[in-house]
């Protein structure tokens, strides 16, 4: 190609040149996916993400933030082609969300997915303030990668407690009359899981149980981690609770990573679920590589 150019380029118009520039394009293209996958060697990263949403404290105002969010990850998986299923919903008395699990199944879905765990603050005038103040609203995202039954997580019956009740929100009326919902307290970490998907309690139970393996799972892994942390001062880990963007509606557009310093203006096509920017600087930034 380098040759051909070196005859075409005197002439602008050469079908050659464009075609020539075509591939160059489709190249780079392919590069950057590539430099990208070499990102994801993470011991994890090819499995499959759960991807939790809880809204902070704020009332409806977070709520309303918290469904923005869960739109913004559904719209990124639309996009990249990965399937989602909604494990559990719980919808605001007045607007958005309480809380929202979802399961995203594709090809390096956790990889890609676990920069995103962290609080996510919202900078707005608020359509649910009669005076048209200014609010600030954060909401918590955790992901972690969904194991399969090949890996041993030990779970004894007397560490955990069970609880059935009635599903909330769409699903048919058989799921409202029956208390087919199911939710998994694991008593020594306090961990407590649910799903309410399926219409038979005991396909709920089972994946509600697998949801609480995945947890604990995560769990030893950051245990590791912090641990790896003690021995490597120089690397920074992000903790849960940390603050990791903002979007900033009013007075000016903008989304910033605090902990890359990316950012773009262009707030509307974040929330429309283009987040690849904030994906790909986290995972190529040093300080958040994986050994």
């Amino acid at each position: 190609m380098d040759e051909i150019y070196e005859l075409t380029e005197t002439d602008s118009e050469s079908p050659e040149l464009k075609e020539i520039q075509d591939s160059l394009s489709s190249l780079n293209h392919q590069m950057d996916k590539l430099e990208l996958t070499t990102q994801l060697s993470g011991r994890d990263d090819n499995r499959n993400a759960i991807l939790t949403i809880h809204p902070g404290a704020g009332g409806t105002e977070s709520q309303d933030w918290a469904d923005m969010l869960f739109r913004m990850y559904n719209r990124w998986c639309e996009a990249r082609n990965f399937r989602v299923t909604l494990l559990d919903y719980a919808a605001g008395e007045e607007a958005g969300l309480k809380s929202a699990t979802m399961q995203i199944e594709g090809e390096y879905a956790y990889g890609y997915l676990k920069g995103e765990s962290g609080v996510h603050r919202l900078v707005r005038i608020s359509p649910f303030d009669a005076n048209s103040r200014r609010h600030t609203s954060f909401v918590s995202i955790y992901v972690y990668p969904e194991i399969d039954d090949n890996i041993d997580i030990e779970i004894n019956d007397e560490d955990i407690r069970i609880d059935t009740y009635r599903a909330s929100g769409a699903g048919g009326q058989h799921v409202n009359k029956t208390s087919s919902a199911v939710r998994i307290t694991h008593l020594p970490t306090g961990i407590v899981v649910q799903c309410q998907n399926e219409r038979s309690q005991i396909k709920n139970r089972a994946t509600a149980m697998k949801m609480l393996r995945s947890r604990l799972y995560q769990l030893e892994l950051e245990e590791q981690q912090k641990q790896q942390a003690e021995r490597e001062k120089t690397k920074k880990k992000i903790e849960w609770g940390s603050q990791i963007r903002s979007y900033v509606f009013h007075p000016y557009n903008m989304v910033k990573d605090h902990r890359t310093d990316v950012e773009t203006s262009n707030i509307q096509v974040v929330m429309d679920g283009d987040i690849d920017l904030f994906i790909e600087a986290y995972l190529s930034h040093p300080d958040f590589k994986e050994n």
